[in-house]
């Protein structure tokens, strides 16, 4: 049975751990992951110096670092009853949500330069593109007065990445490592035997679901593109077979200018296709205390078995969120959502590291040596 364990907020070389609630949530598709901490007491409480809004802070989980950010807002209130404090927060992504990029006149930004011109003025130096063997040049269009985050997911999503923030405060673009081992097994049985959740939930859905997805890129929009300049139909074709040995007919059809090549108009169709079959099943869980079977605090990005016989579930599914969280009525438990294994930026690519052997970035990221000499 897992022991308790509680939050620690490090902040100006000092630690605070007497909490009475708190929770610190974490979404693979919400920027800048949020924490929230309440204390109660009938004690007269003067608020220490560090304790200020825009402070930076870290998170910790026994020895694990949850997260890395900064104080957003703190609340103090007095009344007849006692005294509250609530203290919420944000990750390191926060400056890149709430600013503007620093730039206005570069019309078209590689990746390379968002992460230079962009992320680092913003406080963010510690970067690393996780995009082994697959070339990461394209480039995007950047308006004047987008967010950094829109600026950078713009130019990450355009080379089929994604962009997160790590506990320790790590900016990753790139994508799920699926060949990572499962963190362990979800168990719920009707006889009660070996069960760990305290609760289980599915949500299935059709609507936004495609069963064919067609993407025509530049000369594919019309039936007489390319005749004039001898180039051939940019046209990608991606069926779901899940929904085609259903019977179901639901086709979808993007029109995408910047695909330029028969390559490009597949992944963004592949894409389509994946994410409209990730919006279709969902599971939630309750699981006590904070920590999978093998020891690891949860977060997304694990991959865990789940075996449900009230649901008919046993395989492995991908974490996308998770919130930890101590509640006066109801102690320490974790919110998990999960969903469909190797679905989720189907092309990131993950970096795999061998023994005696260093990872190869493409050289258009030299720009992580760029940033370390600034």
């Amino acid at each position: 049975m897992q022991t308790e364990e509680s939050i620690r907020l490090s902040i100006g070389g000092k630690i605070y751990k007497t909490w009475d609630g708190w929770s610190v949530e974490s979404d693979l598709l919400t920027p800048a992951d949020g924490f929230e901490l309440e204390l109660f007491t009938r004690d007269t409480v003067q608020l220490p110096e560090t304790l200020v809004e825009g402070a930076s802070c870290s998170l910790t989980l026994g020895r694990d670092r949850v997260l890395t950010g900064q104080l957003d807002e703190i609340e103090h209130d007095v009344s007849k009853r006692g005294i509250s404090i609530r203290i919420t927060g944000r990750d390191k992504a926060a400056a890149l949500v709430d600013c503007s990029a620093p730039f206005v006149s570069m019309r078209e930004a590689s990746l390379a330069q968002i992460l230079k011109e962009v992320v680092t003025p913003l406080g963010i130096t510690r970067v690393e593109v996780r995009a082994a063997g697959k070339p990461i040049r394209r480039r995007v269009q950047v308006e004047p007065g987008q967010s950094g985050w829109e600026a950078l997911l713009q130019v990450a999503e355009a080379n089929g990445l994604w962009p997160w923030v790590e506990p320790d405060g790590l900016l990753v673009v790139g994508g799920p490592d699926y060949t990572s081992a499962p963190v362990g097994e979800l168990i719920l049985r009707k006889d009660g035997m070996g069960n760990n959740v305290e609760r289980l939930s599915t949500r299935r859905s059709i609507a936004g679901r495609y069963s064919q997805v067609t993407v025509l890129g530049q000369h594919g929009q019309y039936d007489n593109d390319g005749l004039d300049t001898g180039k051939a139909h940019l046209r990608s074709v991606i069926k779901d077979d899940v929904l085609a040995r259903r019977g179901i007919f639901r086709p979808k059809i993007v029109i995408d200018s910047a695909s330029e090549s028969s390559d490009m108009a597949t992944t963004r169709a592949r894409k389509v296709l994946a994410d409209s079959r990730l919006e279709g099943f969902e599971i939630r869980a309750i699981v006590p205390g904070y920590r999978a079977p093998n020891g690891a605090v949860w977060k997304p990005g694990q991959r865990v078995i789940v075996r449900s016989e009230p649901h008919g579930l046993d395989d492995t599914y991908f974490i996308m969120a998770r919130t930890l969280r101590l509640a006066r009525n109801q102690g320490a438990y974790t919110e998990l959502r999960m969903r469909e294994d190797k679905l989720w930026v189907l092309d990131g690519n993950p970096l795999k590291k061998h023994k005696g052997m260093k990872s190869k970035v493409d050289a258009d990221v030299s720009f992580i040596q760029m940033i370390r000499s600034l």
